[in-house]
């Protein structure tokens, strides 16, 4: 497909729309479990960025819209097509206009195909969820799907009872009329749509007890027991975790979901973190991704990429996290992690430029582990003071807000005694892997 735009992200090249900022998304939407139907509206607030007459938000061709308005009028005409949604104006908006669009939509959703397999809106046996990262918000509702487009959202879904419905944010209300329930969901801070999310399932809710920051678990009842053993040290990790990134990042606390269905890897969305019952087994095996899906809250979610080659920036940090978990709780040393990982890529191919991977390979565990090494070498370089004082800067800095790789080596260099640049050249920007 040729693209007659030019190009927000190339690692996602159908994404990202031209001519408006948003800054917030009110949904209202309706969701019946047993036919898998969605229907309800969106209202997007948003400024012109130039004089516009022409604009298009993503959305799924699997969703059909039924009406648009911009600033309360008829557009001359909308039309959807290669999962966008075009809007033509009767009369052009300067820049810096207001622009509030309505867009009144219905259908069947699935997750979109990408290269990194099926993202968005997904059905489970019994309920739905919705994994976004990095191109599927278009799967749910109509947005500018690109991690750099930052916005809050009230979202208010109504679902069968019994059916839990979350989403980000604090609940607002809770309303139940005959058989639906409507949950309503306020997420103030400023997040990326594929950050943003919805889980529906027969699921139990509980504020989990003494942690620094709230956190609340939700999850089928028959996983209770388990649960209760495998996340038992969620509020430890939060402690260390605030202690070396910083304040956590969100009013609202953090709330872990665990689904009735297996899934293949855990996934974070702004302020959730959603595990498959195959990681809430009784024996604590995903200790590392329950640090992981945390340290995301910081790392991605607060701090985001501007654009997706810096994917280092989100993953690394999280794999790093890991380390610090192992090494903070009693395990083993970051030091052995970092040598026992590097040996690994050692003879894995060296053909990855860990600043800008591909968008074939950003998923790569390779961007994952030498993102972690990368911080490790740092971390001995310029001590570990200087270190933690340099990531909590980074966590305040860029709080809710976007960054590039240049931001992080940048401000690094506040914290070392001689130049990082060979470093920098040797872990970031070169395919051969360096020496520890």
């Amino acid at each position: 497909m040729r693209h007659k735009h030019p190009v927000i992200d190339p690692y996602i090249p159908g994404n990202g729309n031209f001519g408006y900022r948003v800054s917030r998304y009110e949904l209202d939407l309706e969701y019946k479990v047993n036919s898998n139907r969605l229907s309800g509206s969106a209202t997007i607030t948003a400024a012109t960025l130039a004089s516009l007459k022409t604009f298009s938000l993503d959305l799924s061709h699997a969703l059909s819209v039924s009406k648009v308005s911009v600033n309360g009028r008829r557009p001359e005409s909308f039309r959807t097509s290669h999962d966008k949604l075009h809007v033509t104006l009767a009369t052009a908006l300067p820049a810096g206009a207001a622009l509030k669009i309505d867009v009144r939509y219905a259908g069947n959703p699935r997750p979109l195909r990408s290269l990194w397999g099926s993202v968005g809106f997904e059905e489970l046996t019994n309920g739905a969820l919705v994994a976004g990262q990095p191109n599927g918000a278009a799967s749910w509702f109509p947005c500018d799907d690109h991690p750099s487009s930052k916005a809050s959202y009230r979202i208010a879904i109504s679902t069968d009872n019994p059916y839990r419905a979350i989403a980000n944010g604090e609940l607002t209300s809770k309303r139940t009329r005959a058989a639906m329930t409507t949950w309503t969901y306020e997420q103030p801070e400023p997040t990326s749509t594929y950050l943003v999310t919805l889980q529906i399932g027969v699921y139990d809710s509980h504020r989990m007890a003494k942690t620094p920051v709230p956190m609340t678990a939700v999850l089928p009842a028959r996983l209770r027991h388990h649960f209760d053993h495998d996340f038992a040290h969620q509020p430890q990790m939060m402690k260390l975790f605030v202690k070396l990134f910083g304040q956590y990042p969100l009013a609202n606390g953090y709330t872990v979901v665990v689904t009735d269905d297996d899934l293949e890897i855990p996934l974070e969305a702004q302020g959730i973190s959603i595990f498959g019952a195959n990681h809430c087994d009784g024996k604590r095996t995903a200790e590392r991704l329950i640090a992981h899906e945390l340290a995301h809250q910081w790392f991605g979610n607060s701090v985001t990429v501007r654009r997706w080659r810096d994917i280092w920036l989100h993953e690394g940090f999280a794999c790093y996290a890991e380390w610090l978990w192992s090494e903070g709780s009693g395990g083993r040393s970051a030091d052995h992690w970092a040598k026992h990982y590097h040996h690994r890529l050692a003879s894995s191919p060296q053909d990855l430029v860990l600043a800008d991977p591909g968008a074939r390979d950003m998923f790569d565990d390779r961007v994952y582990k030498r993102g972690a090494i990368t911080l490790h070498v740092l971390r001995r370089t310029i001590g570990d003071d200087a270190f933690f004082d340099l990531l909590r800067d980074w966590t305040a800095r860029y709080r809710q807000s976007t960054a590039v790789t240049d931001d992080f080596t940048g401000l690094a260099a506040n914290y070392a005694d001689s130049s990082l640049r060979p470093l920098w050249q040797a872990w970031l920007y070169s395919t051969e892997l360096p020496d520890l």
